[in-house]
């Protein structure tokens, strides 16, 4: 995908869509191996056609995935594909909505699942031994700054993920990056 589009979800019934572990999922997979059918989906997943199926139909429906009709080899065949490169959205604009606490703690226990499959594998991939990495800091920083943080985050991580890797016959496999910053005490 070379689109560098990103939705700002800023209603519930497209968060909640969002916001299902394996709606999530699909998104992912879309996002890391493009346009998709249901099957395919399914079988990555390791769901039900019918499953993917309905899932897909929720998220056409909150504007998050569209039918790609020009991948069909016939009128059966339906291929999918993102609205968006990406979405985000921010929790001030669901001030008092479960649905926003929800999906904040959804999108986190799916990275902390992530990256627990990893340490509880990574012997069994040693070409990525001392590439993998994970860092934490403690920075003293104003609302403001931290906002410039988060910005600066996120445009190194697009910029990344919208790059065309080179033709150079090296296998790049999908690696998942995910930062947080919010205030805390030690």
């Amino acid at each position: 995908m070379t689109r560098s589009d990103v939705r700002t979800i800023t209603d519930a019934a497209t968060l909640a869509a969002l916001a299902h572990p394996f709606r999530a999922r699909m998104m992912d997979a879309l996002k890391v191996d493009g346009p998709s059918t249901a099957s395919m989906l399914a079988s990555r997943t390791g769901q039900a056609v019918a499953n993917a199926s309905h899932h897909l139909k929720v998220l056409s429906e909150a504007g998050l995935v569209e039918e790609a009709p020009e991948l069909a080899r016939d009128r059966r065949e339906r291929w999918w594909r993102l609205v968006s490169s990406s979405t985000r959205w921010n929790a001030r604009d669901f001030r008092g909505s479960v649905v926003a606490q929800e999906a904040a703690a959804l999108d986190l226990q799916r990275q902390v699942d992530r990256a627990r499959a990893w340490l509880c594998n990574a012997e069994s991939a040693p070409e990525w031994d001392g590439a993998a990495y994970a860092t934490q800091m403690w920075l003293r920083l104003t609302p403001d700054e931290l906002r410039e943080v988060a910005a600066e985050v996120v445009a190194l991580l697009q910029r990344w993920s919208e790059r065309t890797p080179p033709d150079d016959g090296a296998e790049r496999e999908p690696v998942f990056v995910f930062s947080q910053g919010f205030p805390s005490q030690p």
